[in-house]
């Protein structure tokens, strides 16, 4: 038999923005079980693990910090490099998750882990988790859905699948100091974009595009790797890899559908161009659990309209801006332009004609 349990909110993901909903619900008084489906929050990591320097003040846990980034150095197909001022700070994605969850729980929210989603009835308010005691039914009485780009949540409600790109990402030996992000532009990742991100000693290297465009990331994040051991600034070990799925489509067409929020990547906050989302996913899991606090607490009936106002005011002009551009060079990839600096520099946010 299914235990029961009634809860304010039901929280259901645990990375950057189930953490920070939990938190800001359980700081505000209300009973919240946050639902996550790892063993362990944010292991595996599935992240370049940059983060802009106003997220610092999430970065202060012990072990999350590894190191600051000055700038961001962008290299063109035709071979030419530019710097841009990109500052920012290269974390422990594992660690910053979970201490994003140590604070949800130390205010009073119950964290149930290794466990998911089995069924949402959510005309009735009522989801079945299953545990690894068994099937646990929850009836709450606000959901936040915070559960990445395939967002469970979304496909029991009937909602459209998110538009995604993958990636493939190899965490290797970085040889000498270094104090930039490196990017590659170019025709062999189209859809995306390839990476060099410093951690210490270490670095994440990786390569993102688009399925319609290639199936094969191994190729290309082989060939940069060889690369770059010849060059001699990243060792020839391969210290662990890692891939996933980034919502490059823009916001859903609603963050809010009666009592379910969403947050983070299961909203479409994550940058369509750059695939950056930390920050959107920590800015909108702090607003829904706020949204939460006002509604069931103060009785604000319009608590949720204003969420997704307040979310939409602050990341939708540039989110669609970026999917338009991506649209564009859907247009152009396989492609003479692709071979070309100018279709790079209008398609990449360190460029001023990205936003021409």
């Amino acid at each position: 038999m299914s235990r029961q349990t009634h809860v304010d909110v039901l929280v259901i993901g645990l990375g950057p923005a189930g953490g920070a909903a939990a938190t800001a619900a359980a700081r505000a008084g209300l009973s919240v079980l946050a639902v996550e489906r790892k063993q362990q929050v944010g292991v595996p990591v599935q992240c370049a693990e940059f983060i802009p320097l106003p997220l610092g003040k999430y970065a202060q846990a012990e072990g999350v910090l590894v190191q600051r980034i000055a700038s961001m150095k962008n290299y063109l197909p035709s071979g030419m490099t530019e710097t841009a001022a990109f500052p920012g700070l290269m974390i422990d994605r594992a660690a910053f998750d979970q201490a994003l969850a140590r604070e949800a729980e130390a205010h009073g929210a119950e964290l149930c882990l290794a466990s998911r989603l089995l069924r949402l009835d959510a005309q009735h308010s009522i989801a079945v988790i299953q545990t690894p005691e068994g099937e646990r039914e929850v009836a709450y009485r606000l959901l936040i859905a915070a559960d990445g780009p395939y967002s469970t949540v979304a496909s029991q409600l009937g909602l459209a699948p998110l538009e995604t790109v993958f990636t493939r990402q190899y965490t290797v030996p970085l040889l000498q100091p270094y104090a930039e992000t490196d990017i590659w532009l170019s025709g062999e990742y189209p859809g995306g974009y390839a990476w060099l991100f410093p951690k210490g000693d270490r670095a994440n290297l990786g390569v993102g595009a688009n399925k319609d465009y290639t199936h094969d990331l191994k190729q290309p994040l082989d060939a940069l790797h060889a690369r770059l051991v010849e060059q001699g600034v990243v060792g020839e070990a391969i210290l662990s890899l890692t891939g996933g799925l980034i919502p490059v489509g823009g916001l859903r067409e609603r963050l809010v559908v009666e009592n379910i929020l969403f947050a983070g990547d299961a909203a479409g906050l994550t940058h369509p161009i750059t695939g950056a989302g930390i920050a959107a996913a920590i800015v909108s899991g702090e607003r829904a659990g706020q949204a939460a606090a006002r509604l069931l607490l103060a009785n604000e009936v319009d608590a949720l309209n204003e969420f997704e106002a307040d979310i939409r005011d602050q990341f939708e002009a540039s989110i669609t801006h970026a999917v338009a551009r991506r649209q564009w060079l859907n247009q152009h990839w396989h492609t003479a332009a692709a071979r070309e600096d100018a279709m790079h520099r209008k398609g990449w946010v360190a460029f001023p004609e990205f936003f021409e």
